[in-house]
């Protein structure tokens, strides 16, 4: 058993079962004493795993399988400080690698970041939620952030893990409902998705991340962590023309396109063009015709292609159909220094039911009013958010702010405003309540 004797029996078994909500208060450093000298003890929890050693100041401490199902422990004697240290995990197939331990590191969202968010003013929550790569302590890794309030047990799952949602259990942020961790090694481009456990009927949901910046092409699901800062602009010169502009004064003359549809390869099984082809191709077309403006329908991802990018799965990331988020910038760029400005269709109104995305989340109607009425559009058979949450207004607000910061888009043409104002905006004008048509019946 634990050399420590906080560590009850029934918080080991829902560590191993999967339903603890502070991983921390188990795995990871903790001081303890030893014929009563400071000393400490490091536990990991690697079910995957035949064998660890802690490898601390070049001394190596075997751990012991104090739970068959993979928990272990190292005591290591007169130590008064937190040690420093690696794993040395040896896996059943004889392989050996040495990882820093995930659950060494605290949380790292501040109490000030927690208060902002209840109180609906985190309005950079997307500097700070979804997957961003950070170095904490010298380590390079990546923080992981997810909003899943009615969680048991929320996990980060990947090709790192084998998917298994058991072998890194997120860290609760109490009545806040988001969940983090800290996953050190991890490099840019790893696939990952949220293994989340509900506590309404204990099923285990696989979800992608709502505030990811990039995403496999579709039909596949996962998030993939990326870092956007990357990119070097050349746009000065427009953004600072921008703010100078008076937009109810200035010309204006705006070409509406869908990047899918404006023009196809027939030679190559008449494939859509990228983000750089589509640079070389649509941004003179419209220059020389004299637009100002290019307005994009959503290029969000989105999981159907017949939806034009309506009924978005990923609300901060640029659809991975056409090439990578930096290729989108690139084509923002040069937008913008051919003297185009580049306007975003935007559809906070609905979202689509895919299973990966956002409806029923943590197994609740999160993001979407429960009762039906209120919920769910029957035009478009897709979910309507709740603006009443202060937590959906600042995903909303934090995805609008996003493509004006990130990606320097100049404006948002909101879609299905009418779907938001009246609640018979869908219904038929025989029907008892009365109706009111949607001014735009997008997919």
């Amino acid at each position: 058993m634990p050399s420590d004797l906080t560590l009850q029996q029934d918080n080991l078994d829902r560590l191993i079962a999967g339903t603890h909500w502070a991983p921390h208060s188990i795995l990871g450093p903790h001081a303890t004493a030893i014929d009563g000298r400071p000393s400490f003890a490091i536990r990991a929890w690697l079910p995957q795993i035949k064998d660890v050693e802690v490898v601390s100041d070049s001394i190596l401490w075997r751990m012991t399988r104090i739970r068959e199902e993979g928990l272990y422990e190292a005591l290591l004697p007169d130590t008064p400080l937190a040690p420093s240290y690696t794993l040395r995990l040896t896996r059943h197939d004889g392989t050996v690698a040495e990882i820093h331990d995930p659950y060494a590191f605290p949380p790292l969202l501040t109490d000030f970041d927690l208060h902002l968010f209840t109180e609906g003013t985190l309005y950079k929550a997307y500097n700070s939620f979804g997957a961003h790569i950070r170095t904490v302590q010298g380590v390079p890794g990546v923080h992981f952030v997810l909003w899943a309030p009615n969680a048991t047990r929320v996990s980060v799952i990947g090709d790192f893990n084998g998917w298994n949602g058991l072998c890194h259990p997120m860290a609760s942020r109490g009545s806040t409902g988001l969940w983090e961790l800290f996953m050190p090694d991890l490099p840019e481009g790893t696939l990952y998705k949220y293994e989340i456990r509900s506590r309404e009927d204990n099923v285990l949901l696989r979800k992608a991340d709502p505030y990811a910046v990039a995403s496999e092409v579709r039909p596949r699901t996962a998030s993939i962590v990326h870092d956007l800062s990357c990119y070097t602009w050349h746009d000065g010169t427009w953004m600072a023309a921008r703010s100078e502009w008076d937009p109810l004064t200035a010309p204006l003359s705006i070409y509406e396109v869908h990047l899918g549809s404006w023009m196809r390869v027939p030679e190559e099984n008449n494939r859509w063009l990228t983000y750089k082809e589509l640079a070389a191709k649509l941004i003179p077309y419209a220059r020389d015709l004299g637009y100002t403006h290019l307005e994009l329908m959503p290029v969000t991802e989105h999981p159907f292609d017949g939806s034009w990018g309506y009924q978005a799965t990923g609300y901060f990331a640029a659809t991975s159909r056409y090439g990578s988020p930096e290729d989108f910038m690139a084509f923002v760029d040069a937008a913008h220094q051919a003297g185009l400005g580049v306007i975003m269709d935007w559809a906070p109104a609905h979202f689509p039911d895919d299973p990966h995305g956002l409806a029923q989340f943590d197994g609740t109607h999160l993001y979407d009013h429960a009762d039906p009425r209120l919920g769910y559009h029957p035009d478009w058979h897709s979910r309507i958010f709740n603006y009443d949450r202060v937590e959906v207004r600042t995903f909303l607000l934090n995805s609008a702010l996003f493509w004006l910061d990130k990606y320097h888009i100049d404006g948002l043409r909101v879609d299905a405003v009418a779907s938001m104002l009246y609640l018979d905006c869908a219904l038929e004008a025989s029907q008892e309540s009365g109706g009111r048509a949607e001014a735009e019946n997008r997919p």
